[in-house]
């Protein structure tokens, strides 16, 4: 969600915009979750339940983002690309390609980088993590974790992204370059997962700005993240209730301190200073939101499962 450019992401052109029933594309999001959940709860292990969980709320957020995009000049196999291998949210960009949004090929360093990224992610996971010592789980668990966030957002994203932009679709990076940031809302913003940023600045940011305001718009998008990673990580971890929404209400109210007086009197919004705070403040308080019962109770028996460690 992007804090700075908030006042300016709801200027959509009226004339663009078709209206359609206010239901359309929501019962999955309502449907499929609890039905992973109440099938699966009790008769699967927690790593499971939580790819579960994970699958049913991307998918029922991914029909909702196309549903509610008619496209019906995009031909069938981009509607197929989009659903079945993409995984970003901004249905319209990507459905509804003309010549001034076409995307130039991915250079050769862009491919190998996101390549690199993804070979560095299965070092880990399946390298490194198995050379750490069993007598320090939770850095073997950190080691695998960080590992899969490389091969996946980093790395597998990264090429999907590279290839249909080779192909002229405007499929910009889930990742954005994280370490550039110069400010923890660019960070969240622009950086981190957009393919989650687009989903909540359409479905939640838009429709609450006219009622509540910039701040309390990202509130509640910040809280509800919190809720969504509690429901995904907590719940099949069977521990660390409250953690993941403790978590990112700290990144809102330290985004509001640096857009307060105070914060912008000692240059805490940008530069060197941002880049420190937005440092501190997602790195302070990560166990919260990869907490130790997600970390052994999910993580290290998913590498187990999957030949990472013995």
């Amino acid at each position: 969600m992007d804090y700075e450019a908030g006042s300016s992401t709801n200027r959509t052109s009226k004339a663009s915009v078709v209206r359609l029933p206010w239901w359309q594309g929501w019962i999955p999001l309502l449907l499929l979750p609890a039905t992973v959940f109440f099938c699966f709860a009790d008769n699967s292990p927690p790593w499971a339940l939580m790819w579960l969980l994970a699958g049913a709320i991307f998918a029922s957020c991914k029909w909702l983002t196309w549903r509610r995009t008619p496209a019906p000049a995009a031909p069938w196999w981009l509607h197929a690309g989009y659903l079945l291998a993409w995984p970003g949210m901004a249905a319209e960009a990507f459905l509804k390609v003309s010549g001034s949004t076409r995307q130039t090929p991915c250079t050769r360093t862009e491919w190998l980088t996101a390549l690199a990224k993804f070979l560095l992610g299965l070092v880990l996971y399946f390298g490194l993590a198995r050379q750490t010592s069993p007598q320090f789980l939770s850095l073997r668990g950190w080691t695998g974790l960080v590992g899969l966030i490389l091969l996946l957002h980093f790395g597998v994203f990264h090429i999907l992204s590279c290839a249909w932009r080779s192909m002229g679709i405007p499929a910009h990076p889930i990742m954005n370059r994280p370490l550039t940031t110069s400010s923890l809302s660019e960070f969240w913003g622009r950086r981190w997962n957009t393919a989650f940023r687009d989903l909540t600045n359409r479905f939640l940011f838009r429709p609450l700005l006219p009622s509540c305001g910039i701040a309390g718009a990202y509130f509640i998008g910040f809280f509800i993240s919190g809720l969504v990673h509690d429901l995904v990580i907590s719940i099949p971890a069977r521990g660390g209730y409250g953690g993941p929404t403790v978590f990112f209400l700290i990144q809102f109210f330290s985004i509001r301190f640096t857009h307060s007086s105070l914060g912008k009197k000692l240059r805490l919004k940008t530069g060197w200073r941002g880049w420190c705070v937005a440092v501190i403040s997602l790195l302070a308080p990560l166990g919260l939101l990869f907490h130790r019962p997600f970390v052994f109770e999910i993580i290290l028996p998913f590498m187990k499962a999957t030949g990472a460690i013995p």
